[in-house]
C-alpha cells in the first residue's frame, strides 16, 4: 500500500472505551474512493463527528468479548477516536451504510444473533477521503475535513450551529402532498364552483365534503396506506373525487384506461393488487369479464363500487354490492383530508400506454405530484379560478396532475364524458371553458370542425398539447383560430409534462412558419424539474448544442417516478447512470431548447442515412387531405429499410398515393420520401398517441434488421 493507511485486516479488534453508543445514522454512499482493500475495505469520511472513519470487516469486541450477531457487519471507527472516545458502529450493505444500533444501546446486555433491522435516520451524504501521502497512519490532515469541527452533543452529533436545536417539528415541516390544495380551496373558496357536469354543480365546500365521504367509506372498507384503489371511470365528478379521497388515505390510485380489453384490465388490477374498484356502468361489459378473469386466474376479488352517472343513460348493469352515491350518503365525511407522513409515499400507479408493447406500472409519489401540479400553473401562467375543460382523460398520468392544479387555484372542473368537437366547443361557449389539454389529434378535431360550431366563443382559450409531437399544420391551424397553444413534453414516468417550449417575446416578430417551428420543439425543463438534457446513451456525455448531434432525452429530479412496480430490472435500466432514460432521440439547438427527432425504435436507417419518421409525418400533415398519418420502416432489398406511410384522410378529400408522394418530394430530401403509402386505419390510444408498434408489426419492420 502506498497511501499510508493500514490494511483493515491487519488491525487488532476494536475495544469500546464506552458501552454507550451516542448516535446511529443511515448514510447513502454517493461517491466512494477505493484504495485497493476490496468491497469492504473502502475508506469513507462520514460527517457525523468530523472524524475520519475506517472501513473493514473486523469482528467487534467489548473488553475482549466478541459481540454476537455482528460477524457480517462492516465496522466504521474513528481514526484515533473522537474527543469522547465513542465508537460509531454501522452496517454496510450494497453501498449503503445502515444503522448499527439505536442511541443508548448498552453492549453489556445480551444481543440477538439476528442482524439489527434498518432504523429510520437522517440521510447524510458521505464525502470521499482525499488520497493521503505515504507516512504513518493517523488522523487525516485538516484540509481533508470538509465540515466544521465541534464538540459532540451527548445524544447526537453536532455538525454546525445551524443543526443544533433547530429540528423539524409539526410547526415548521409538513410533507408535501397535493391533498392540501383541496383543503385550502374548500376553506378559502368554499362558495366558488368546483365542478360542472351536465345538470350537476358542486362548490368547493361540497366537492371537499364528497371527497371526504368517499375517503371515509373507503377507509371502512379497509383501504389504508399502501392499498390500491382502481378506477374505471370517464371524466366525471367521481373521478375528480377519487383523486382527492384516495391519496388522503395514503392509499394508491390506479386509473384504468377505459379502452383496454378485459384480459389487460384483469392483469393490471392483479399486478397492482387492487382492493377496491370504482366503475362506471358504461364499462360494465369489459369490467364484468375482467372481474371474472381476475377471480378465476388470480384469485382476487376486489370490492366493486358502481358509479351511475347522471349524464349517462345508456346500457350497463351494476356489478358490485355498493352504489357510489348511496355509499357516500352512508358515511360522515372525514374531518380533514390528510396527506401522508412521508411525501415519498406512493400516490398513484399508472400503466404505460403500451406504445412499446410492454406496459409497466409507473409508481409516482406525493412530492412529485405536488411539485408537478405547481409547475403546471407556473408553466402555463394560469390565473386563479381557471375554468378547466376535461378533454384529457384523467386516467392518463392522473390527468397530467391537473386535478390537483385546478384545486390549488380554486378553479372549476368542467367534465366531459365524450371527447368530440361539438361538445368541446359547446362547453367553451356555454361554460366559459378557457383552459384545456389534449393530444394533437384532439386539437385537429377543433381545427377541422365546421366554422359555425365555433361561433359565440369570444373569450381567450388556451390549450396545452402533448402526448405526441404536434405537426406543424396543427400548430398553424390553432393559431388561425386564435387559440393560444403551449407545447409541453413528458411521459408517464415524469408525471405527464415535464418540459415546455417556453415562448420568448422575440418569437412574436417571426413569421408564422418560424413561430410554428420554434413552438414545436420540446423545449426546456419545468421550473421544478431538477434536470433535463440530451446525452449519448452509451457514454452519458452531453451532446453539443448544434441542432445536429442526436442523443437521448433524459430527466432527473423530484418530478420523476419512484420506479416500475415489481420490476427492479426495468427500474434500474431506466435510471442507469443517474438519469431517467426516455427513449426519445433529440438534438439540442443553440438556444438550449430540445427538439425530438424520433423515438429510438422509430428511426429508419436507409442506405446508412437516418430518417426521422416525425419529419416525414410533418410533411404529410401539410397536405390538406391528411387527417392522421404515421411512418414506420419496412424492409427494402436495396436500402435495408425504407419508409412506409399509413394515412387516414379527411372526409370528402380524395387523394392518391402518388399525389402524397409527390407532395413529400416537394418538402423532403429524396431519400426521406415514403416509398409506399397505405390508406388504412391507424391504431391509437385513448389519448391520441399512435401505437407504432402495431404498425411496425403490419409492415414487418423487424425483418429489415434480421
Amino acid at each position: 500500500m502506498n497511501d499510508g493507511f493500514r490494511s483493515v485486516a491487519a488491525m487488532r479488534p476494536v475495544e469500546v472505551p464506552s458501552a454507550r453508543l451516542l448516535w446511529h445514522a443511515a448514510v447513502t454512499i454517493d461517491e466512494r474512493a477505493s484504495l485497493g482493500h476490496g468491497p469492504l475495505g473502502e475508506r469513507f469520511i462520514v460527517p457525523i463527528t468530523g472524524a475520519c472513519f475506517w472501513g473493514g470487516s473486523a469482528q467487534p469486541q467489548l473488553h475482549g468479548q466478541v459481540l454476537p450477531g455482528w460477524a457480517d457487519r462492516q465496522l466504521l471507527r474513528t481514526d484515533g477516536m473522537n474527543e469522547l472516545g465513542a465508537l460509531h458502529e454501522l452496517q454496510v450493505q450494497d453501498g449503503t451504510v445502515l444503522t448499527g444500533a439505536q442511541p443508548g444501546t448498552d453492549f453489556r446486555r445480551p444481543r440477538s444473533q439476528d442482524p439489527a433491522p434498518r432504523m429510520p435516520a437522517p440521510a447524510l451524504n458521505a464525502v470521499p477521503c482525499a488520497p493521503r501521502r505515504a507516512g504513518p497512519p493517523g488522523r487525516l490532515p485538516a484540509r481533508a475535513l470538509r465540515w466544521p469541527q465541534s464538540r459532540c452533543h451527548p445524544e447526537r452529533p453536532v455538525m454546525s450551529i445551524y443543526d443544533q436545536d433547530l429540528g423539524k417539528c409539526a410547526a415548521n415541516f409538513v410533507a408535501l402532498s397535493p391533498v392540501s390544495f383541496v383543503e385550502r380551496s374548500a376553506e378559502v373558496f368554499g362558495d366558488l364552483p368546483a365542478v360542472v357536469h351536465g345538470a350537476r354543480r358542486y362548490s368547493w365546500a361540497l366537492c371537499r365534503e364528497r371527497s371526504a365521504r368517499l375517503a371515509a367509506a373507503l377507509g371502512q372498507l379497509g383501504v389504508g396506506r399502501g392499498g390500491t384503489v382502481s378506477t374505471m371511470l370517464a371524466n366525471t365528478p367521481e373521478m375528480v373525487e377519487a383523486h382527492y379521497a384516495v391519496p388522503a388515505l395514503n392509499a394508491v390510485l390506479n386509473t384504468l384506461n377505459t379502452r383496454l380489453d378485459a384480459p389487460l384490465l384483469a392483469w393490471q388490477m392483479n399486478h397492482c393488487e387492487a382492493a377496491v374498484l370504482l366503475t362506471d356502468r358504461e364499462f360494465a361489459p369489459a369490467v364484468k369479464e375482467a372481474l371474472r378473469i381476475l377471480k378465476a386466474e388470480h384469485g382476487r376479488e376486489p370490492v366493486v363500487i358502481d358509479v351511475c352517472d347522471s349524464e349517462y343513460a345508456g346500457p350497463g348493469e351494476r356489478l358490485g354490492a355498493h352504489e357510489y352515491e348511496s355509499l357516500l350518503a352512508a358515511h360522515a365525511p372525514l374531518p380533514k383530508l390528510q396527506g401522508p407522513a412521508d411525501e415519498w409515499d406512493a400516490i398513484a400507479v399508472s400503466y404505460t400506454s403500451g406504445t412499446t408493447g410492454d406496459p409497466k406500472g409507473v409508481v409516482t409519489h406525493h412530492r412529485g405530484a405536488y411539485l408537478n401540479a405547481v409547475s403546471n400553473a407556473a408553466t402555463w401562467t394560469m390565473p386563479h379560478f381557471p375554468r378547466y375543460l376535461w378533454t384529457l382523460p384523467m386516467f392518463h398520468c392522473n390527468g397530467w396532475c391537473f386535478p390537483w392544479t385546478v384545486a390549488m387555484l380554486g378553479g372549476t372542473h368542467i367534465c366531459l364524458r365524450r371527447v368530440e368537437a361539438r361538445p368541446i366547443l359547446d362547453a367553451m361557449r356555454e361554460h366559459g371553458a378557457d383552459h384545456y389539454c389534449a393530444a394533437p389529434i384532439v386539437h385537429n378535431l377543433l381545427v377541422n370542425a365546421p366554422a359555425e360550431w365555433r361561433t359565440g366563443i369570444g373569450h381567450k382559450v388556451r390549450g396545452m398539447v402533448a402526448g405526441a409531437a404536434p405537426p406543424a399544420a396543427m400548430i398553424e391551424g390553432m393559431a388561425r383560430l386564435g387559440f393560444d397553444i403551449t407545447h409541453v413534453y413528458g411521459l408517464t414516468e415524469v408525471y405527464g409534462p415535464a418540459s415546455v417550449a417556453v415562448k420568448r417575446d422575440a418569437w412574436a416578430a417571426q413569421s408564422l412558419s418560424e413561430q410554428t417551428r420554434l413552438n414545436g420543439r420540446q423545449g426546456v425543463r419545468y421550473a421544478l424539474q431538477e434536470g433535463m438534457t440530451v446525452l449519448d446513451p452509451e457514454s452519458m456525455a452531453e451532446v453539443p448544442a448544434d441542432g445536429q448531434t442526436m442523443g437521448e432525452i433524459m430527466f432527473r429530479g423530484n418530478i420523476v417516478m419512484k420506479g416500475y412496480l415489481k420490476n427492479p430490472k426495468s427500474t434500474a435500466k431506466a435510471f442507469d447512470g443517474g438519469w431517467f432514460h426516455t427513449g426519445d432521440l433529440a438534438v439540442v439547438e443553440s438556444d438550449r431548447y430540445v427538439k425530438i427527432k424520433d423515438r429510438s425504435k422509430d428511426i429508419i436507417i436507409s442506405g446508412g442515412e437516418n430518417i426521422s419518421s416525425i419529419e416525414v409525418e410533418d410533411a404529410l400533415y401539410r397536405h390538406p387531405a391528411v387527417m392522421a398519418c404515421a411512418v414506420v420502416a419496412k424492409a427494402d432489398p436495396k436500402w435495408g429499410e425504407s419508409p412506409v406511410a399509413y394515412v387516414e384522410t379527411k372526409p370528402d378529400a380524395p387523394v392518391t398515393a402518388a399525389e402524397l408522394i409527390a407532395h413529400c418530394k416537394s418538402l423532403l430530401a429524396g431519400y426521406k420520401v415514403p416509398k409506399e403509402v397505405r390508406f388504412e386505419p391507424i391504431p391509437k390510444t385513448s389519448t391520441g398517441k399512435i401505437q407504432k408498434f402495431q404498425l411496425r408489426e403490419r409492415a414487418k419492420s423487424a425483418s429489415a434488421i434480421e
